[in-house]
């Protein structure tokens, strides 16, 4: 058994592509036509970090209660974690791309730590070895 897919909720698909492979160095793993439960298109948009074996569904936003939830997903809270071997690189890397930092970094007992927000607005730690 395995956590293959967790979904982030977001506005648009070019724009969630571009942060997620562009500015944080995922693969785009799919990106097909698909057809919603209720019939309307859509897309099947999978990103994952790279040699990850879980991967983010990137689901666009569809009616009032969903578009609330963009950004949102989990309360305000860190909802998503992402370790990197080399955390000065990777916090240096996102900087100079623009990623939107909430916090400095800081070491921890689990390790360094940075907190930053997802081109959705949701809260993600950096999370690397001391």
């Amino acid at each position: 058994m395995r956590l293959d897919l967790v979904a982030i909720i977001v506005n648009d698909y070019e724009t969630a592509i571009q942060f997620f492979v562009g500015t944080l160095g995922f693969d785009l793993v799919e990106d097909a036509p698909s057809v919603g439960n209720d019939g309307r298109p859509k897309r099947w948009v999978v990103v994952r970090p790279p040699g990850a074996e879980t991967g983010i569904l990137l689901a666009l936003a569809h009616g009032a209660r969903q578009v609330a939830a963009v950004g949102n997903q989990v309360a305000g809270r860190v909802g998503f974690f992402l370790r990197v071997d080399d955390f000065d690189a990777a916090y240096a890397r996102m900087v100079s791309a623009g990623v939107e930092f909430l916090s400095s970094p800081r070491s921890e007992p689990y390790g360094r730590v940075a907190a930053f927000r997802d081109i959705a607005g949701n809260r993600w730690d950096l999370l690397g070895s001391d």
